[in-house]
């Protein structure tokens, strides 16, 4: 019977420590690829979400390049509000159901919406 060989990732995956920064990087590569996308659909720019979202255009274009990673849930929330959307986070403790609750911006803006 022929060995299986591993692939380079299923390699880099079997080490705890590459797998946790994998998965990390992942997730900020999956939120800006879904910002981009979301904008790209409404035919947005980075100056017209940032002032609807009322966060700097610097915070969008860094989203977009996955350069910002220590986003605050009040941004992620005025993010997803001005793109028309509602952002939730899910709480899970061991052992008990998940728990889904909005995120609700803290500042009121003008227009929700673009």
């Amino acid at each position: 019977m022929a060995k299986k060989h591993k692939t380079t990732m299923d390699r880099v995956l079997a080490d705890p420590k590459q797998k946790k920064l994998f998965d990390e990087e992942y997730k900020e590569l999956l939120l800006s690829e879904l910002v981009i996308a979301l904008m790209e659909e409404d035919h947005i720019s980075v100056r017209q979400l940032a002032k609807a979202a009322d966060v700097s255009p610097t915070i969008i274009q860094s989203l977009r390049s996955g350069k910002k990673d220590n986003l605050t849930l009040s941004t992620i929330a005025s993010i997803a509000g001005a793109l028309g959307y509602t952002a939730f986070l899910t709480l899970k403790k061991k052992g008990e159901k998940q728990k889904v609750v909005p995120l609700e911006t803290v500042k009121k803006r003008k227009s929700n919406r673009i």
